[in-house]
């Protein structure tokens, strides 16, 4: 085996990623105070062709150096929008059709593996607070709740690290073996 070069990954451009298709995936981040998870939430975005993402509350928004730090650039690619107030956002997306899903334990949650996608649907996914989670405001208004299994002590994963497992296990389901 041999480690590619990034020459040979054929990477698109700012221009391309624009113009192409992206996944029906929405990100919501709702005051996620850790700019480094914002910048890597923003390059889990990039690579997975994401929609767009609202970055509701007090988390930042680029340009900001630390943001940049971990997205390496993917701030210049991936969509997104501040908006004041998750509940909403949240909304705005249900009028549009969206279905609203809250990342979080709670009572009647589907865990990630049973969540079935519907096809031609668009979701939004929404993200809480590294110590608080998704505000019991914001669960109530969702259409639904997803839930990563854990099996340790803890029961609770770094945001960033949450969305990229669901992301990627949502992105799989929508297109099987890309």
């Amino acid at each position: 085996m041999r480690k590619l070069e990034n020459s040979e990954l054929e990477r698109k451009s700012i221009a391309d990623f624009k113009k192409s298709e992206k996944t029906p995936l929405i990100l919501v981040l709702d005051d996620v105070r850790s700019l480094h998870n914002i910048g890597s939430v923003f390059r889990t975005a990039d690579a997975f062709l994401i929609e767009k993402i609202y970055l509701c509350g007090i988390t930042a928004t680029p340009p900001n150096k630390e943001i940049h730090k971990t997205a390496l650039g993917a701030t210049e690619t991936v969509t997104w929008e501040h908006n004041e107030n998750v509940l909403d956002t949240i909304a705005a997306l249900q009028q549009k059709g969206v279905i609203t899903l809250a990342i979080e334990q709670v009572e009647s949650a589907v865990f990630l593996q049973n969540f079935e996608v519907e096809k031609n649907q668009k979701y939004a996914l929404v993200f809480g607070n590294e110590v608080h989670g998704v505000a019991q405001e914001a669960v109530a208004l969702c259409d639904g709740c997803i839930e990563i299994p854990q099996l340790g002590t803890k029961h609770s994963l770094n945001i960033s690290v949450s969305a990229g497992i669901v992301v990627w296990d949502l992105f799989q389901k929508m297109n099987g073996s890309k």
